[in-house]
């Protein structure tokens, strides 16, 4: 199916339709008449955000110069519709971010443009300084500019989807249960034995078992969905998220 065509059906299932289909995030941010385009370039932006930003650190730019290249990059996104050049049927919308942000610092070295800080561009709220601070935690020269922006964009992945596992836990109102269950993410070290997990939420041992495998299962579900969203079809689900384990573990 063409792009044209998925715009096509969006318009008729509505704004719901940007849930489930695939390369529906970088779709909707691209269509600003259609429902959930601000909503969707909203997000698009704070995914991609600081693996930009900590690309143009690592490229050796000052902080903020790169405060500035990053926020022009993304006025440029939102001015000239980036999302709608980014051909599904050639790969990945991470690919082609990375490709236009190359030309486009190209770019402004050929051109020495000096970006004016602050001004009229600022089209997503953002703490600046919370990035760099990030950006200090870096270790120097470990990782390549495109490795740096991989890793964290992976990262970023993993994060948007515990975010949205907590609000579902909060909004079930089982945030304490939450609490106590997270501790056995994959990745994480828990402090607790399932034994004392099981006396925290008065419930059998086998059934914090049963209930970090739901939380385990649900984690994973919601990544994909957050993978779904910047791929082009559901083949391709599966080796993104082999890429993204890989990008995390290199």
């Amino acid at each position: 199916m063409v792009v044209e065509d998925h715009l096509a059906e969006v318009k008729e299932t509505g704004s719901a339709a940007f849930a489930t289909t695939h390369w529906s995030m970088v779709l909707a941010a691209s269509r600003e008449e259609l429902p959930g385009a601000r909503d969707a370039l909203d997000q698009l932006c704070r995914t991609y955000w600081y693996p930009i930003y900590a690309y143009v650190r690592r490229r050796g730019y000052g902080r903020e110069d790169a405060q500035d290249l990053t926020q022009e990059f993304f006025a440029q996104l939102l001015r000239k519709n980036y999302p709608a050049r980014a051909d599904r049927a050639k790969g990945k919308f991470r690919t082609f971010l990375l490709h236009t942000l190359k030309e486009f610092l190209a770019d402004q070295r050929q051109r020495a443009a000096t970006l004016k800080r602050g001004g009229d561009r600022t089209f997503i709220s953002l703490d600046q300084e919370s990035l760099e601070d990030r950006y200090r935690l870096e270790i120097p020269d470990e990782l390549t500019p495109e490795k740096l922006f991989e890793r964290r964009w992976a990262q970023t992945v993993l994060d948007r989807a515990l975010a949205r596992l907590r609000r579902e836990f909060v909004a079930a109102g089982k945030e304490a249960a939450y609490a106590v269950l997270q501790s056995f993410e994959p990745g994480e070290q828990s402090s607790l034995s399932y034994a004392e997990a099981a006396i925290r939420l008065g419930v059998s041992e086998s059934a914090v078992k049963s209930m970090i495998h739901r939380l385990r299962q649900r984690h994973r579900d919601l990544v994909r969905e957050e993978i779904a969203q910047t791929v082009p079809t559901t083949a391709e689900i599966d080796e993104e998220l082999r890429y993204l384990v890989s990008v995390l573990r290199s």
